[in-house]
């Protein structure tokens, strides 16, 4: 991994072997840097406040081995990436502004896709981990994770049934609180559909009818419009001497046919002069039909405006036109037809609801039985880990209990209260020695005990965790003497299996190490390329020294130092 311009580092490689590597260097030499370094990798949050002052922005590159087959390998080959024989690339970038940037495999991704694949390759154990594992929700998903798909499967099940079952008692209470107001909106569906269906409209008659209205209006005077144009045309028959225009027309036209065999373009004319008589003729004879036609009716023209009446009062309500109307009565057809049917879905929601709590409740009972199954196997699990670490006679439980809750479920006989995640309130109880009552960690361990309960539950998940790598990250704070030394050897058991990295203050933890780092500052307060570096022989036992007396050529600290190493050795 390496890591430019990341708070006092301003360009160092960091290289994590198999096994137990330790990492270690004075307070604020930037050990934690490199925790943030590999958090960033993982999808972390990005800070502006990370960037190195005068930097502008942060790099962060790691190389991770994952195995051709890995959930990790396949879900990158699908966003694009591609294996460098078989090891993924990861870059991260956050600028002095604190935008991000990040980089799988040569391909630019998403930030969340990082964090989808930390799930299945990292699995990071802090301080803050121990803290937030005091609360007893994260206690209760600490134990379902512990506990893995035998509680997983009835969870997904219960937390599905859940969704549905909120979803109907919604549904249903806005049926019943809002049964008034969906009543009022009923009755005012139902009269205006009343009133359409009274008038009976149908579609465009209120623009047929005005055109209807504006000939009957205007009756006289389009007859006698027509009449004159007609006469105009075709000859007025009291005037046999008048002069229409079809006479003219065809006085035009046989004056022409006279001489038309001599010009070829003037028989054209002649041709075009016959099709005008014709036309005139046509014309004439729809402007008398017209004519005829027309009837001045003062009666149809009452019934055409008490009809146009009748569906403004329609469109003034209802729509802008008779269409817009009748989209508005189908409309509110349908709307009715669910407000009608309320009862008969009362009647189905309720059914649904009551048979989803009753699901509920057995989906409940079968989590518990799965926790409280998992409880004594993870307990048993993290009893074992304190007896390893210096704490033979502490017992550690898990307590599973339920609150009553009148509107809750039916559980084991007992109405409880329920959440998305069951019913149970899940706690871990500790007795540190025989005789001593369970109390709750917060309150029944000192701090030493404290942090290697919590690093004994953070074992224990790792036991359980799928994954290749561990980062712990001074979790063994507040532990010393003999304590430590079996912290160590406890870490070191665990690198047997799988790549282990601990961010120590430790000599007794960092002697049990395959490989030790030190992250050193230069005299300007940075740590440079050089400045986190793999000691070996001599600088190995120099830095224990320091660690163990804070004076690096003290012999007794030296004599200490490489009796760790021997102690270690020997496993």
């Amino acid at each position: 991994m390496r890591i430019r311009s990341l708070g006092v580092i301003d360009d160092a490689v960091v290289e994590l072997s198999p096994g137990f590597t330790a990492v270690t260097g004075e307070t604020g030499a930037g050990k934690t840097m490199v925790v943030t370094s590999l958090g960033l990798l993982l999808g972390g949050r990005a800070d502006a406040a990370l960037v190195r002052i005068g930097a502008k922005n942060a790099v962060v590159e790691g190389r991770i081995r994952v195995p051709g087959d890995a959930t990790a390998a396949v879900r990158a080959e699908e966003a694009g990436a591609e294996l460098d024989d078989g090891a993924l690339l990861i870059s991260r970038t956050v600028s002095a502004e604190g935008r991000s940037r990040a980089h799988l495999g040569g391909r630019s991704v998403p930030v969340g896709l990082l964090g989808e694949l930390a799930e299945d390759l990292v699995a990071v154990h802090g301080q803050t981990d121990q803290q937030g594992l005091l609360k007893p929700a994260r206690q209760r998903q600490a134990l379902d994770r512990y506990a893995g798909d035998a509680v997983a499967v009835p969870l997904a099940k219960y937390v599905a049934a859940y969704k549905r079952f909120r979803a109907v008692s919604g549904e249903l209470d806005e049926i019943t609180t809002r049964a008034r107001e969906r009543a009022q909106e009923a009755d005012l569906l139902r009269f205006g559909l009343e009133e359409i269906a009274a008038v009976e409209p149908r579609a465009g008659e209120d623009v047929e009818l005005a055109a209807e209205a504006e000939r009957l209006g205007h009756a006289e005077a389009l007859a006698s419009a027509a009449t004159a144009a007609h006469g105009a045309l075709a000859g007025n028959p009291e005037d046999p001497e008048g002069v229409d225009a079809g006479m003219l027309v065809g006085g035009a036209q046989r004056a022409l046919d006279a001489v038309r065999a001599h010009d070829a373009a003037l028989s054209g004319l002649a041709e075009r002069l016959g099709e005008i008589g014709i036309l005139l003729a046509d014309v004439a004879g729809e402007l008398a039909g017209y004519a005829d036609d027309l009837d001045a009716d003062p009666l149809r023209l009452a019934a055409v405006e008490e009809r146009r009446a009748a569906l403004t009062q329609l469109t003034r309500k209802y729509g802008d036109t008779i269409d817009g109307v009748l989209a508005w009565a189908e409309a509110s057809a349908g709307r009715l037809g669910e407000l009608d049917g309320d009862d008969e879905r009362i009647g189905e929601l309720t059914a649904e609801r009551d048979a989803l709590r009753g699901e509920l409740s057995g989906l409940a009972q079968a989590l518990t039985d799965a926790r409280g199954e998992a409880a004594e196997r993870f307990a048993a699990a993290v009893t074992a880990e304190l007896a390893s670490l210096a704490m033979p006679h502490a017992r550690v439980t898990i307590a599973i209990g339920q609150t009553e809750d009148p509107d809750g479920i039916e559980v084991g006989g007992r109405t409880v209260a329920y959440t998305s995640s069951g019913v149970d309130e899940v706690e871990l109880l500790l007795a540190p020695h025989p005789g001593a009552p369970p109390r709750p960690i917060a309150k029944g361990a000192s701090g030493g005990e404290l942090s290697r309960v919590m690093l004994a539950v953070e074992v224990v998940f790792a036991g359980s965790d799928p994954v290749p790598t561990y980062l712990f990250d001074e979790v063994d704070a507040g532990v010393g003497g003999k304590a430590a030394v079996e912290v160590g050897r406890r870490l070191a058991r665990l690198a047997r299996s799988a790549q282990v990295v601990v961010v120590t203050h430790l000599p007794q933890v960092a002697a049990f190490a395959d490989r030790q780092l030190l992250v050193e500052k230069t005299n300007d307060g940075s740590v440079t390329r050089s400045g986190v570096k793999v000691l070996e022989g001599e600088d190995r036992v120099r830095e224990l020294s320091r660690m163990l007396a804070g004076q690096e050529d003290s012999q007794t600290a030296r004599a200490h130092a490489e009796e760790l190493l021997a102690a270690a050795r020997e496993g």
